[in-house]
């Protein structure tokens, strides 16, 4: 089974018959734009502290999504932008070595 993982690199991610994925992988928020809520999807190759977090166009922390251990494998995140102005925001995962960012439109 494959999955697109959009990014730098578009080739899919193989999932094995085990289920943890050959690469990391932050994909695009679906949907985008989103109003109020929007789910964010990510896989790991190796077990860590996992970090995902959802920001403004400042810098500012407007959401701690994850912030634990966890095993290898593909996780989802769901978002509520309830009491956010509409707006450009971004999101960053962190685990072991790896850090990816997308951005996310909220339209209300």
């Amino acid at each position: 089974m494959t999955r697109e993982c959009p990014g730098s690199d578009p080739d899919a991610v193989e999932l094995p018959e085990n289920g943890i994925p050959a690469t990391y992988c932050l994909e695009q928020n679906f949907p985008n734009p989103f109003n109020p809520s929007t789910t964010i999807r990510y896989s790991l190759l190796d077990a860590g502290r996992v970090t995902l977090t959802v920001t403004d166009l400042l810098g500012r922390t407007v959401a701690v999504l994850v912030n634990e251990w966890k095993a290898p494998g593909s996780y989802s995140a769901k978002f509520s932008a309830a009491g956010l102005a509409s707006g450009v925001y971004f999101y960053r995962v962190w685990v072991g070595g790896y850090v990816g960012t997308r951005k996310m439109l909220l339209i209300r």
